[in-house]
C-alpha cells in the first residue's frame, strides 16, 4: 500500500482526547492544525475533553476531563502541592479513572473512530485519572493510538512528587505496542527513549505556509492608534504570556539599549496560570529601565470584536503585521509557536538560544539575531543593522519563510502523519 493509498483507501477517522480543546493554548492550537490537515485528506475527526469549542455534532464534553475540574484540582493539590498520598486520595483517583474510562468507551462507541489521538494527556499529569483511564482503554482495546506529547512531567519541577510516582510510571507516558509517540522536539524524544525505551516521531509546531499571512486591512488599520502608538513608533512585539520562563527582562533591556525614540515593547498575552508576581516584576523593571511597556492582553482575543469597555479586540494575527521586530528571549520552550509565527509573518526575530532552538531550529539555517542568555553589544549592532536596512530585512524574511515552508509547514505534517499511518496499517 502506497502513502497515497493510505489516505484514499483507508480514510481513517480520528478521535482526539485531551483535558481541553478550547482557547489559544499550544495543545488546542496544534490540534486544530492537525485536524485541518486530516480533514483536508477526507478524514473525519471527533473530540472529547473537559472544555470544548469544537463542533458540537462531533464533540463529547466530559467535565471531569478538565484539569481545573474541582475534583481534579483536589487530587493535584494533594499529590503535587502537599505531596501527600492518603487512602482517600487513592480511592478518589480510582473512582474518577473508572468514570473517565467509561466516558472514553462511550466516546468510541458513539463516533466509531479508527485511531485515538491523545493530545498531551499522556505527557503532562494535569489530570492523572484521565491519563490512567486512557492507558487502560488502549491496553484493553488495542486501538491504534497516537500520543502527541507536548511536554513531559519530568520537565516541570512541581510534578516530581513521590506521592504520584506509581501513576506517573503507569501512564505518563504509557508504553504499549498500540501507541505511537509523537514529540515536538528531539531533546524530549531522546529523554522519552532513555526513560521508557519508547520510539518516537518528531513533529514540531507547524503553520500553513502555503497560504500567505494576512495583511493590514480596514479593521486593523487603526491598531497602533488604538493602543496609543504613533505610526512612526518602533513596535517591538513580545507575543507570549507573561511568565518567568519567557525571559521578558531581556526584551525590556533590548528596547532600552537600542536607544531609539518612540520605541515600545508590546506584550499580547496575559500572565496565565502562574500568578501575577512576575507581571508585577516586569512592570517595575520597565519603569526602572524607562521603557514604554504596553500590556494589551485585554485587546487581543480569539476573534475580532469588542471588550467589556467597548474597545476593539484584535486577534494575534491582526497584531503581527504591525510589528517592526519580534522578541523571543525564552529560557525554555517545548518548541516555540511565537518563533514559527514570526517566521510566517516575515518579521525579524531576536531570540535567546534556548535548548530546543539550539538542537532543532538553529541547525536548519534560520536567519535571526540570536544571543546566549543576555543581550550584548553584538546583539544591538545586528538589530540596528536590520532596522536600518530594508534590503537586509527582506532577504531575511524570504529566507526564513522558505525554510519555514520546508520544515514547519502543513505539508511536512502531512508527510509525518502518512509515515505513522504506514506504520499502523503496514506498507
Amino acid at each position: 500500500m502506497t502513502l497515497t493509498d493510505i489516505w484514499a483507501r483507508k480514510k481513517p477517522s480520528f478521535g482526539f482526547v485531551s483535558t481541553r480543546f478550547a482557547g489559544a493554548d499550544g495543545v488546542s492550537l496544534e490540534t486544530k492544525k492537525w485536524v485541518e490537515v486530516l480533514e483536508a485528506k477526507g478524514c473525519r475527526c471527533c473530540f472529547l475533553a473537559g472544555k470544548l469549542d469544537t463542533p458540537p455534532e462531533s464533540s463529547m464534553l466530559v467535565p471531569e476531563a478538565f484539569f481545573q475540574h474541582e475534583a481534579i484540582e483536589e487530587i493535584n493539590e494533594a499529590l503535587f502541592a502537599r505531596k501527600e498520598r492518603t487512602p482517600r486520595v487513592s480511592e478518589r483517583v480510582g473512582q474518577l479513572k473508572k468514570r473517565l474510562k467509561e466516558a472514553v468507551r462511550e466516546f468510541h462507541a458513539r463516533f466509531q473512530f479508527d485511531i485515538l489521538v491523545v493530545q498531551n494527556a499522556f505527557a503532562i499529569p494535569m489530570n492523572i485519572p484521565l491519563g490512567l483511564a486512557l492507558a487502560e482503554f488502549v491496553a484493553e482495546t488495542r486501538i491504534p493510538t497516537i500520543a502527541h506529547d507536548h511536554d513531559f512531567y519530568w520537565e516541570r519541577q512541581r510534578f516530581l512528587s513521590p506521592a504520584a510516582l506509581d501513576y506517573l510510571c503507569a501512564a505518563f507516558p504509557p508504553v504499549h505496542p498500540a501507541i505511537r509517540h509523537v514529540v515536538i522536539n528531539s531533546i524530549a524524544g531522546r529523554e522519552l527513549s532513555y526513560r521508557t525505551g519508547a520510539a518516537w516521531t518528531l513533529i514540531p509546531n507547524v503553520l500553513d505556509f502555503k497560504t500567505l499571512p494576512p495583511e493590514i486591512d480596514d479593521y486593523t488599520r487603526d491598531f497602533r492608534k488604538e493602543i496609543g502608538l504613533s505610526e512612526e513608533a518602533l513596535l517591538v512585539l513580545q507575543p507570549t504570556r507573561v511568565v518567568s520562563r519567557k525571559g521578558i527582562e531581556a526584551a525590556i533591556e533590548l528596547v532600552r539599549r537600542l536607544n531609539m525614540p518612540n520605541a515600545s515593547l508590546v506584550i499580547t498575552h496575559e500572565a496565565g496560570d502562574e500568578g501575577l508576581s512576575y507581571l508585577r516584576r516586569i512592570e517595575d523593571y520597565a519603569r526602572f529601565m524607562r521603557v514604554d511597556l504596553r500590556l494589551i492582553a485585554d485587546r487581543v482575543g480569539l476573534e475580532r470584536g469588542f471588550n467589556k469597555e467597548g474597545k476593539k479586540v484584535y486577534t494575534l494575527w491582526d497584531v503581527y503585521p504591525h510589528a517592526d521586530l519580534v522578541t523571543y528571549p525564552s529560557a525554555y520552550e517545548g518548541y516555540g509557536n511565537a518563533f514559527v509565527e514570526a517566521v510566517y509573518f516575515r518579521k525579524p526575530v531576536v531570540v535567546n538560544r534556548y535548548a530546543i532552538f539550539e538542537a532543532d531550529i538553529e541547525p536548519k539555517g534560520f536567519d535571526v539575531v540570536a544571543f546566549d542568555s543576555y543581550v550584548t553589544e553584538e546583539t544591538l549592532r545586528q538589530v540596528h543593522d536590520i532596522l536600518r536596512n530594508p534590503k537586509r530585512r527582506e532577504e531575511m524574511a524570504e529566507k526564513n519563510y522558505m525554510l519555514g515552508w520546508r520544515y514547519l509547514s502543513y505539508e511536512m505534517l502531512e508527510e509525518k502523519l502518512e509515515s505513522i499511518l504506514t506504520d499502523i496499517y503496514g506498507s
